[in-house]
This record gives C-alpha cells, structure tokens and sequence, in this order.
C-alpha cells in the first residue's frame, strides 16, 4: 500500500510523511530484530525519497501513538531496577541503544539530509512535557540527557520535542493539537522555527465509543492560523492512520485508526477534507516568497477580526482572519472582502482572495461496502472449543493473584486464574465476587459459563458479583481475564498492573490462596490460525451451538478487482482474526456505541496478506457470535 498513500499524499500538496518508529515491533525481543516486510522502515523512507518527499523521522522511542504499552517493547518491564522514561541508568541504556541503532541504518542508507537523503527533522521523546512532573526532580535531568543524547548522534538534522516548552537547546520545541495556532506559546529560542507536528484531523476511537468528526473547514483554519502566525511546519496527525493488526492497539482502543483522516483506514480519499486541505495547501505555496523572504506585520480589522501582512521587496500576501461566529464585510487597502465566520482568507499579492478556509467547495464523497461472499454455509465452516482448564491442568502455581502483565508478558490477551475448594454447605446458592484490574472477565465454574463482565477505556476496573451453584464437594472456579491491549501512557508504566485483584466466594476471600496459572488459550499456543498449526487440534463440523471460546475456520477465494477488502463481523461478539496467519486485529461488536451500534463491524484485509485462492480465515470467538452471518465486502466510493 505505501506507493499509492504516499502517492495520494504528494497529490494533496504534502511535501514530508512524519512517521513514529515502533520499538516493541522492531525489537520484540531484547536484542532480536525485525526490519522485514511491513516492518521495512529504510525500505518506506526509500519508498518516501523516490516519490520527491521528505520524512520527518520521530524515533521516541517512546511514542504512545495508540499503540499498546506505547510502543516501548514488554521485555523492558523485566530489567532489573527500571523505571521508564526518567533518569534511570537502565532506561536510559536501552533507550540510547535502540536510538543509535536507527539513527545508524538511517546513516548507513545515506537517508539524512545531511548525506542528501531525504529525513529533515528527527524527534526525540514523545509528549513528555504532560508528565514530567510526576517524576520530580528527576524529570528535568532526563529532557536534558535525551536532548545531548540524540544530538551526539551527529545525524546533520534538526531535533524535535513534541510538548516540551523547555525543550533544551538545540533541540525544537513543538506543539501538538488541535489549535496550535492559537494555543502554541511558540519556539523557545528565537533561532527555533514555529513546528506543529501533530494537528488531530480526527481523534483516536475506544470501543464503545463514536469516531470524532473534524471539520475540513476547522483543520483548514488552524493550519492556515498557524502559518499566518509565522509557522514554519505543520504535520497532520494522520493523514493517513491505517489499521492497529494484530494486538497492537493500546487498551480498548478499536483496530482501526483515524479513519476520519484524509486518507481512510484503507487509503480511500476521504472527502471533503482531502480536497479541501489540497487547496489549502496550493494557496499557502503560492505565497511562498514573501512568507520566507518578507517582513511580517499585523494589524486589526475589527472586533474579532485580524490582518497578517507578510512584505518582501518584490512580493506580498496577506491572512485575513475573523474568528468571530458570525459572517462580516471587511475592509482592507481600500477593498471590501467578505469573511464567513470562524475563517481565513489568504490573498497572494494582497489583492485577490484563492482561498478561504471556511468555504468548502469539495462534495462529499460516500464510502460504501459491497457483499462479495456470505459465509452462511455451515458446512464450510469448521470449529475447535477451547477446553476450560481447572487447577489439575495448570502447572504454574503462586500462593497470590499474580499480575497479568508480568506473567502473560503481552504474548496474549488472555490469562487463566484457576484455584479449587471443597464446599460443604448443604446451601449451593452462593455468590462470586471477583474484582479485576482490566479489561474483561469470563468466569467458569466446574467448566459452565456463569457471567461476563468489562470496562471501558475511562474505566478499566470490573466488578463482578453472581449468584452461582456450586456442588457439594471440590468446585473448580476457572476465570479468564483478557486485556484489550496494554495501556499507553501515563508516568510509571513500568509499575501499571491487569488481571483479577480481589476473588471472594460467598463472602470468603480466596486471594491468598493456591492459585493455578495458565497464559493463553491452547488454540494460540499451537498457532492454529495457522496452516501449519491448523492440523495440530481435532476441528468439527459447525453445528447450532454456540459455545464461548470457540476457534472458527474457513478459507476463500479473494474478490476481483482492486477495491480494498474487508471482513464484515457484524454478526460476532468479541474476539480475534486472523487471514492467512496474519493478525488483522481485535474486534468486539458486541460493544455499542450510545446509539446502540458498534464502535467498528468491518475488517481490513490488505490484499497483500491475500492469495487469490484458498485463503485460510481463522475467528477466535470469546463470546457466542453467529460466524454463518459473517460476509466478505469490498470497498468503494459511490460517487
């Protein structure tokens, strides 16, 4: 795909792809890399120089992003003595380590501006101003040693800080937001240019959550502000989001990212806004020389109303701007101009108006999906039951409730929590209490389903409190915990902990007792989204039932053509895809919006994961969805 986005990009008048560089999945585990296929970093900067484009190069490494544990690598919890992103000698080796790496493959591929390549800004740290506080005195010395750190690496380019107003020489500090123009209290040095590297043409989407819809008209306005404002640079966070595969996504956060963005989730013009911003953007370069070259001066017009005068010697260009709600006449050098409400025009020679930011002249476009293959055929479909373990069947064993993050390592959503005990009440009414530090609980007893429960992105705790039977005699209570991605940000990440807290039966408090552990479900441990890990487990033939943590398997052909394709799940609860053994995410339909639909139904299937016969289409069903209403679409715009 990254030929056409970054082609359509070029076309929308972009001149530079900013993109973040994701530790956990260069370096999942310590000292083991991976640079391949989608993972190509030079080989996408490359892709980026050919088509005449710059690449601004944010290597963090931390980099939140919506990205689970904020894209640091989960085997940084287990060094001995870390705490994340503060001045601590074990964090700071690690995090020099991994930067000098990229910065070397960057130089050995002659890729920085410097060498002529085409990386112009690098960034180092990730919104640490938000936090710098917790960490005391200890905060300051940290932005200090990152700033000499990156620096010393002498790649010949500027370095960036995103929300870092001390910023320390002479690394650029910059701004992130939705009204940087506005809000940015500007570089901290006067020989810093004015960078705005993350302008939110959206926001990001939890489950249960409805997408943000941000104007064309708004982003226009904002970028044009800025620059009028004498911005140097701006970045639009994103242009293009993409698809969180796999487990990537951070907690609750949906597979999808930024689809609202210009370009959609599958790379589709989303319009007016990439339209709108094309016009922005050929108006704002056609004022080029005297913005560069010229003498900035700023006068009122009225109330709410402000004239940008940008003069050189040859040239002029002039931003009006009316930030009022209401549509006003104007006058300036003489002239009347009308300014709609909450809008900037931009006048190249200070005359004659190219664009105003507030006028959309762009239709919208409508992005549709076409059915292309109904899977109602039971007789295609094959299924595997994940068996419920008791205490017997596990073999890690602790005297506590261990942290699921520690123990699971993010090798998986799920962790069993098992433990057994002999009821001699004559009374088989009980009640089960179980206390969870996130994000979702399947509880089991003596093998039977007895009650599920979740959180929320704004509230990751679930309590669980259930009327259950229990047999006279050993009752075993299986619970299955299931994180929906690591959190992401915050101070002390290192410290964050899931799993169950607190598990009583009928008023007993069963946390320090003997528990037995089991990480995963046996259909991940054996890979049997896989075709090679698909023979390893006994699948039977589909029938009505619908039982919890069922594995789901058929295969298909792809749909002709070229429109993207995806996997509508509209019919499922929760779970896990995968097509050809790749991860194309979390789903959980189950999980409505306030108007009662789900936050996301259909699943992006790049057709580069894609054969043209025997496609192999594995579902990890937690819940009881119905697979024979699941369809194959592809997707267009009808106008």
């Amino acid at each position: 795909m990254w030929p056409d986005l970054i082609s359509k990009a070029k076309e929308g008048g972009l001149d530079v792809i900013q993109t973040y560089v994701f530790w956990n999945l260069h370096e999942p585990q310590q000292g083991q890399y991976e640079f391949n296929g989608r993972f190509d970093l030079v080989g996408f900067i490359k892709e980026i120089q050919a088509q005449g484009l710059y690449v601004t190069l944010r290597i963090g490494p931390y980099i939140e992003s919506e990205c689970t544990y904020g894209g640091l690598p989960l085997w940084l919890h287990d060094v001995p003595g870390i705490v994340f992103r503060t001045d601590n000698d074990q964090f700071k080796f690690h995090m020099q380590r991994f930067t000098t790496k990229i910065v070397n493959m960057m130089k050995s591929a002659n890729l920085f501006a410097s060498q002529g390549g085409p990386i112009i800004l690098s960034q180092i740290e990730n919104e640490y101003g938000s936090i710098q506080s917790k960490f005391r005195a200890n905060g300051l010395p940290y932005i200090h040693w990152a700033a000499q750190m990156a620096v010393g690496l002498q790649t010949g380019v500027p370095w960036m800080m995103c929300k870092q107003d001390d910023a320390p020489d002479p690394v650029i500090n910059a701004c992130n937001g939705m009204q940087c123009g506005r809000n940015f209290k500007g570089p901290n040095s006067p020989n810093k240019p004015s960078l705005w590297t993350e302008n939110w043409t959206s926001f990001l989407q939890a489950f249960g959550g409805a997408p943000y819809m941000r104007s064309a008209s708004d982003i226009a306005y904002n970028v044009a502000l800025f620059i009028a404002k004498k911005g140097s640079y701006v970045n639009y966070y994103m242009y293009h989001g993409g698809t969180n595969f796999d487990r990537l996504a951070s907690a609750f956060i949906i597979t999808a990212y930024y689809d609202e963005a210009p370009l959609d989730e599958y790379g589709l013009v989303r319009q007016p806004k990439w339209g709108h911003l094309k016009e922005l953007h050929a108006s704002i370069k056609s004022c080029s020389q005297p913005l560069l070259d010229g003498t900035q001066t700023t006068f009122s017009l009225g109330s709410e109303q402000q004239a940008y005068v940008f003069r050189s010697s040859t040239e002029c260009a002039a931003f009006l701007e009316n930030s009022g709600p209401r549509d006003v006449t104007i006058q300036f050098q003489n002239i009347s101009y009308e300014l709609p409400g909450k809008s900037i025009s931009i006048l190249p020679g200070c005359k004659n108006v190219v664009f105003n930011t507030g006028k959309v002249s762009i239709q919208n476009n409508v992005r549709a999906m076409k059915p292309r293959l109904q899977f109602n055929s039971a007789e295609n479909w094959k299924v595997y039951t994940e068996a419920i373990p008791n205490f017997a069947h596990t073999s890690k064993r602790a005297d506590t409730l261990l942290d699921q993050i520690s123990t699971a390592k993010d090798t998986s959503d799920y962790m069993w929590y098992t433990f057994r005990f002999n009821n001699k009440s004559p009374n088989a009414k009980s009640v089960l209490s179980i206390y969870s530090q996130g994000d979702v609980l399947h509880s089991f007893i003596n093998g039977v389903l007895t009650g599920s429960a979740h959180g929320s992105r704004n509230n990751t705790q679930v309590t669980m409190k259930k009327n259950v039977n229990l047999i006279n005699g050993m009752n075993n209570i299986s619970i299955l915990s299931a994180t929906v991605g690591l959190p992401n940000s915050g101070a002390f990440l290192e410290s964050r902990v899931a799993g169950l807290r607190k598990v009583e039966v009928q008023g007993r408090d069963f946390s320090s007792y003997s528990w037995g552990y089991q990480v995963g479900l046996l259909g991940e441990k054996l890979q049997i989204f896989t075709v090679s890990g698909s023979s390893k487990v006994q699948w039977k033939s589909f029938q009505s039932s619908t039982k919890p943590l069922t594995w789901y398997q058929t295969t298909f052909h792809a749909p002709a053509g070229n429109d993207p394709v995806v996997v509508n799940l509209g019919s499922m609860g929760k779970g896990l895809a995968w097509v050809n053994g790749q991860g194309i995410g979390r789903y959980w339909v189950s999980f409505h919006k306030p108007d009662g639909t789900p936050s996301q139904q259909w699943y992006h299937i790049p057709r580069s994961f894609l054969k043209s016969t025997g496609n192999l289409l594995v579902i990890l069903e937690e819940e009881t969805g119905n697979p024979l209403g699941i369809t194959l679409d592809t997707v267009y715009i009808k106008n």
